[in-house]
């Protein structure tokens, strides 16, 4: 995300970028990449840098960014405990310059929290519907003073695209598909693509195949197939090799895809599906959803976090918004959504957390339930399935989805220029009279 925000808006604004990474082999370098931009752009004057970073920075580096380069502007997005030491710093700052943030939460109940880090931006741009109604929960009253856009994940449509038959890739897809699967006919084939991690389920995804391939019979799943695009074993997931050996026989086909691929090969990958499984139990957005959908491919999902957008939930014709007395669509109020998706409702939902994260719902599906909405997709002809997945195609890059990179880049513009226009640098210092500590309440429906 962050490549395509930065080349699709560098016509428009320049950018110094903090690369991180656990332990950065270029720490503390910089890179000049404005003649690589420009190659991919036509443009002759954009200006884009990268330094080098251990983690995301610390408040020295920027201090000393702020001091060296004059940034208009701090850009920032991910998960909000990663710069709790950036907000703690924001008056410093917001005397100065701005503070923008891409932001994103997984679920509910409205994370109070956060507030504090809410609070510390001049700009809150929410990546799903979900999260920008937290944000306006969680703010409460002060919400009227911030700029709250929503701006979900945009993917490049010139990246991921149908191969059909008579496009000009459809042989190399055929090449692709028959290493895939060693030269096996398979007619079927089930797509994730996700890291190997508790939240993300994976043992559950070989579970509900297993379900499936049980409900169609075993000479049916022999010719069907499960991709599993991730690391196989994982610490921070689970040993998947032992879990297909324990559930899987002969005529369960579960295959991994482990060699990290580059795009046009990660196109390919997503072609020779059928439809694309998410079954995360909390999820922000579902990258690969959106990659699966604009590559023409249907999908299922848990309806929980961002990927209840993607499956387009609608009541009376118009896609559905979340407020307090609706936080979230989890419990099946709303059933009618787009032609590509067969949404999963959880079964079960239990608050966990963390000393960072102290409550969180985990959302988790039935894996029967999981099962049935592969068995209704596997009920389709190749191409009815084929025919949603188009559907799926149009709707992310139409107008009112705004999830193509296009659109992503041209809603990060508005949303930054109101918020230049619009921004009042903060007072070193602030008199406050101090009287009982306000109680913190959940001031939203929950949806058990």
């Amino acid at each position: 995300m962050a490549r395509e925000i930065v080349i699709g808006t560098s016509h428009h604004f320049n950018w110094l970028n903090v690369g991180a990474a656990i332990n950065h082999p270029d720490n503390g370098k910089g890179f000049d990449l404005s003649n690589d931009v420009n190659a991919q752009t036509g443009l002759e004057d954009s200006w884009v840098r990268v330094l080098g970073s251990n983690g995301y920075g610390d408040a020295n580096l920027v201090r000393g960014l702020i001091e060296q380069e004059k940034p208009d502007a701090i850009f920032i997005f991910t998960d909000p405990r990663y710069w709790v030491w950036l907000f703690e710093l924001e008056r410093e700052i917001r005397n100065q310059i701005p503070i923008y943030y891409l932001n994103i939460w997984d679920d509910l109940p409205a994370p109070l929290y956060n507030k504090s880090y809410y609070e510390s931006c001049d700009l809150l741009m929410a990546i799903s519907k979900q999260t920008k109604n937290i944000n306006e929960i969680v703010l409460g009253e002060t919400a009227k003073d911030k700029i709250i856009k929503y701006v979900p994940h945009g993917i490049n449509e010139k990246h991921f695209f149908p191969i059909r038959e008579g496009h000009e890739s459809f042989e190399l897809l055929k090449e692709f598909k028959s290493k895939m699967f060693e030269g096996k006919e398979i007619d079927f084939v089930v797509l994730f693509n996700s890291r190997n991690i508790r939240r993300k389920s994976p043992g559950d995804v070989i579970l509900s195949y297993k379900l499936f391939c049980d409900m169609i019979g075993k000479e049916a799943s022999k010719k069907c197939a499960l991709v599993m695009h991730t690391q196989a074993v994982d610490e921070n997931g689970t040993d998947l090799y032992a879990v297909r050996e324990a559930l899987c026989d002969e005529n369960v086909n579960v295959y991994f895809s482990q060699d990290k691929l580059e795009t046009p090969q990660m196109n390919l990958l997503y072609n020779i599906a059928d439809v694309g499984l998410l079954i995360t139990s909390n999820e922000g957005w579902g990258l690969s959803l959106t990659e699966t959908m604009m590559s023409g491919r249907m999908i299922i999902a848990n309806v929980t976090g961002g990927m209840q957008d993607q499956m387009r939930f609608e009541h009376n014709g118009e896609w559905i918004n979340f407020t307090p007395d609706f936080p979230s669509n989890h419990r099946g109020t709303v059933k009618d959504c787009g032609d590509w998706a067969v949404p999963v409702f959880p079964s079960n939902i239990s608050l966990v957390g963390s000393v960072p994260t102290p409550y969180i719902f985990d959302d988790r599906c039935a894996p029967e339930d999981v099962a049935k909405a592969l068995s209704d997709v596997y009920s389709l002809s190749k191409e009815e399935r084929d025919a949603k997945g188009l559907l799926a195609r149009e709707w992310v890059t139409s107008d009112e989805s705004g999830m193509s990179a296009r659109q992503m880049c041209e809603n990060i513009i508005d949303a930054m220029n109101e918020a230049f226009e619009n921004f009042t640098p903060r007072p070193r210092y602030e008199i406050l009279k101090v009287t009982d500590r306000p109680k913190k309440r959940i001031t939203h429906k929950l949806i058990y």
